[in-house]
């Protein structure tokens, strides 16, 4: 089978489409024939090195294909049933062993394309505004990268929540998106500061919540535009990660800072099904909207990357394995 490894971590350079042998699958295991791969700037980071793996480094942490194989003791599901999964690394593959326990079976009415787009980043934004922060009606939060793959999805869920939300973006193109995904107040930062204008929309208060996943780059005027007690979520660092904290800096309003990881809000089987079939259901409603800004052959994964780096995509970005 062909896959996508990296033997020296570094650009997108360094990615390479080799053969290896086609994997069996051991018990409790399932072999999964990968149809669409999403791309993730958490690809990037085992790319780049700024996560550590061994190697040769696997790449790709999310998928919808076909099941090929099970092993020994797999239940829930057959061969040739239609699954998801995510935080399986090794998905920019033909082939990929995944535990039966992580994986999700595709409703009738998504397509595989769409079930590989929302499945790492529609759980997240289901932890991060139902979990990490839980927003309710009376809260008001500021969504990071609003247009991204993740953002335009958080911007969704937290509507859903009642919440009034503001997002960040760099277009005037990029505002009427995520305008239209119902947020109800985008900056364009690349025009305006957005600790000026989060202050100003809030009357000096400022928001109960920053989701932020672009990190270095935000960090610090995010810490800014919180209300006294309020909570910093820095779920991502597209821009380069942050430098050390003093943890006295959260003194200035009592503030919370959390570096959360989706793996951990998957710990069980249970609310991986919880919130699989939540993001499910919203999207077979059509209250959530996933879009699809580009797909690629496995073959050209690295200018993915390089388009997804440049920060001039909006939504989520696959790769087209079968």
């Amino acid at each position: 089978m062909k896959t996508i490894v990296v033997h020296e971590p570094g650009g997108p350079e360094q990615m390479q489409l080799i053969d290896v042998p086609t994997p069996t699958p051991a018990p409790g295991q399932v072999l999964v024939a990968v149809q669409v791969s999403g791309v993730n700037f958490l690809d990037v980071y085992f790319r780049s090195g700024l996560y550590e793996s061994d190697r040769p480094v696997a790449l790709g942490s999310e998928a919808a294909g076909i099941v090929e194989a099970i092993g020994e003791g797999v239940r829930d599901v057959a061969v040739g049933d239609r699954v998801t999964y995510a935080m399986v690394r090794g998905s920019y593959a033909e082939y990929a062993i995944v535990p039966a326990a992580q994986l999700v079976k595709i409703p009738d009415g998504i397509t595989v394309d769409t079930a590989a787009a929302v499945m790492l980043q529609g759980t997240t934004a289901h932890y991060l505004t139902r979990s990490t922060f839980p927003l309710e009606r009376h809260h008001t939060c500021l969504v990071h990268a609003a247009a991204g793959g993740a953002g335009s999805l958080v911007v969704q869920m937290a509507k859903s929540r009642g919440a009034r939300v503001f997002g960040t973006v760099s277009t005037d193109e990029k505002a009427r998106l995520v305008r239209e995904l119902g947020a109800d107040e985008v900056i364009v930062y690349t025009q305006q500061d957005f600790e000026t204008e989060v202050k100003r929309l809030t009357d000096g208060r400022g928001v109960d919540v920053v989701y932020d996943s672009v990190g270095r780059t935000t960090f610090d005027k995010s810490l800014n535009v919180l209300r006294s007690r309020g909570t910093m979520v820095l779920f991502g660092q597209s821009s380069g990660p942050v430098s050390a904290v003093d943890p006295s800096r959260l003194n200035s309003g009592s503030l919370f800072l959390t570096r959360p990881s989706l793996a951990h809000y998957l710990a069980t089987r249970e609310e991986l099904r919880w919130r699989a079939g939540e993001i499910m259901t919203l999207v077979l409603s059509g209250a959530l909207k996933v879009r699809v800004s580009a797909t690629y052959p496995l073959a050209a994964a690295a200018r993915a990357h390089r388009d997804l780096e440049s920060r001039a995509t909006t939504g989520k970005l696959l790769l087209r394995i079968r």
